[in-house]
């Protein structure tokens, strides 16, 4: 498939929308023309560096509209942006760096009271290769983003199976790895997933989540809208103080969430007198959103909810529009593409029954065959017919839709009985009290693993451990299920693309098994 290319897609959107709003940045308000027409200078400016066709350069921007500038601009270039997360530092950056060797490296000045111009210092001190540092505000000794902009000139075009771009893979287990993306793969993605969600030149995107992470660029996210010639709003901060008063002026009509901030703004809206009645569709992916939240959407934001639940390395799945709501509430949808395969088979890679949970395996038109220059691990992470083993614990419906049950280093094992975090954590927000539940394993010395529930109440309202356990077992939770510790926290720490880290919170979980250890061993 013809990418059109990557370098074409805000070219033939500015011949067919024109003056058309494209991206709105605050006060800002970019046209499909502007935005075409920076991009083309930008790579004007960008070549004169110079920076050439594979070069690779570390893009660090918030939600701005010199993000799509760039990355089109790049894209023109046949130069390949890694596109970095804001709240990345040294070790990710200089590992950017270093795998990639890249030559340039473009952030902002000062973004939510952290100067990126400090962390540029420290990257090129220890990156050689890095030649230029480009920032979007007040550059120091570094080159100021405005200077970039140069006479437009015409660039050859790169061809549609090379490699685009590079994203990353969510690093809750260490230092992110690179995924290269190819311009017809993730164009084929981008413009299915448009057309599954029925977008329009009428459609208005609110991007809250981090513009460079995949479930807000690509399914459909911003480059979705773009493509059907609709308008982008960008939000520096997800919070429905920001967020709901840009639903009402730009009248969105989708955005996307992951599960707490859905659990947020919920929570929010009764709090709240904006307008939100032009929002058509809330889409809530990253994670896995629980049915007793999913059921509130529609009653507590009066939209649609459609689950997502998908990956940078590719696979995509999605709840259908007019799926009952049975299945919008209690799976996270299917595949994208009618060629995505899928299998889900047990610890020695043998299909389970159907119903059955099992590890989740797939293969397809827009999955990566590998990650970035790490051949030892592909050799785990793809089995030698070319599925890519996802890590993710599902069970496939009659329906072929799938239920995630969580990934697969999230099953505590307690003494030989298996428990399903997301089984557990499903229980616990059925109470009213109850804003979030993350349940992860916690070491024992006896039982191997034990089990610890961190909670983030409503209001306050911590309830003691005899009442959780007294709910949970009249809920008809197995008793061996009911978590052995329970936990009240103000907040989840969070992976660098928002979600809930389980890694943090089981290293937390052992510090409580440790310290209730040494305590006893006294």
């Amino acid at each position: 498939m013809d990418w059109g290319d990557t370098r074409k897609l805000s070219a033939r959107t500015r011949a067919r929308f024109g003056d058309r709003i494209a991206l709105v940045d605050q006060e800002r308000r970019w046209s499909y023309r502007e935005l075409d027409e920076r991009a083309d200078r930008l790579a004007a400016g960008l070549r004169g560096l110079p920076i050439k066709r594979n070069d690779k350069v570390v893009v660090q921007l918030p939600n701005v509209a010199e993000f799509f500038a760039i990355c089109f601009a790049l894209f023109r270039l046949g130069a390949q942006p890694v596109l970095a997360l804001p709240t990345h530092r040294r070790s990710e950056i200089v590992s950017f760096c270093e795998q990639t060797g890249a030559v340039a490296y473009i952030v902002p000045d000062i973004e939510g009271g952290f100067d990126y111009r400090q962390l540029a210092y420290e990257v090129q001190a220890r990156c050689p290769a890095l030649r230029h540092v480009i920032v979007l505000g007040e550059a120091e000794e570094f080159i100021p983003f405005a200077s970039l902009y140069a006479v437009a000139s015409s660039f050859p075009e790169p061809a549609a199976d090379t490699v685009a771009f590079f994203q990353l893979s969510g690093g809750s287990t260490g230092t992110p790895k690179l995924i290269p993306r190819t311009h017809d793969d993730y164009l084929y993605s981008v413009r299915a997933s448009a057309e599954l969600c029925r977008l329009g030149a009428d459609s208005v995107c609110l991007t809250v989540l981090p513009v460079a992470h995949n479930f807000p660029l690509s399914s459909p996210g911003s480059l979705g809208i773009l493509h059907a010639g609709g308008r982008v709003v960008l939000a520096r901060h997800p919070s429905p103080d920001v967020a709901f008063p840009l639903i009402e002026r730009e009248a969105v009509t989708l955005t996307a969430l992951v599960p707490p901030l859905a659990l947020l703004w919920m929570e929010a809206v009764e709090h709240r007198r904006e307008d939100l009645s032009s929002l058509r569709l809330l889409q809530v992916g990253g994670a896995k959103f629980s049915a007793e939240a999913a059921k509130r959407v529609t009653p507590k934001l009066g939209c649609r909810l459609q689950q997502v639940f998908g990956m940078a390395e590719g696979l995509v799945n999605y709840t259908r529009l007019d799926d009952p709501d049975e299945l919008i509430i209690n799976t996270q949808g299917r595949p994208l593409s009618a060629d995505d395969e899928i299998r889900v088979v047990d610890d020695e890679d043998k299909d389970v029954p159907p119903g059955a949970v099992g590890h989740l395996l797939t293969r397809g038109p827009y999955t990566i065959r590998g990650y970035y220059k790490t051949a030892a691990h592909n050799a785990r992470a793809f089995t030698v017919d070319g599925f890519y083993r996802t890590g993710d614990r599902v069970r496939l419906t009659d329906e072929g839709y799938l239920i995630v049950e969580g990934r697969a280093k999230d099953q505590i094992n307690r003494g030989g009985e298996k428990i399903a975090a997301e089984e557990v954590e499903n229980h616990l927000l059925a109470h009213p009290d109850i804003h979030d539940a993350a349940v992860v394993a916690m070491p024992d010395e006896h039982l191997g693993e034990r089990s610890c529930a961190f909670l983030i109440f409503r209001r306050k309202a911590v309830m003691p451990e005899r009442a959780l356990r007294e709910f949970l077992r009249q809920s008809g939770l197995a008793s061996y299920k009911i978590p052995d510790l329970f936990q009240a926290v103000s907040a989840f720490p969070l992976t660098a693309a928002g979600k809930t880290s389980k890694r943090q919170l089981r290293e937390l979980a052992a510090e409580y098994a440790n310290h209730t250890a040494s305590r006893q061993a006294s």
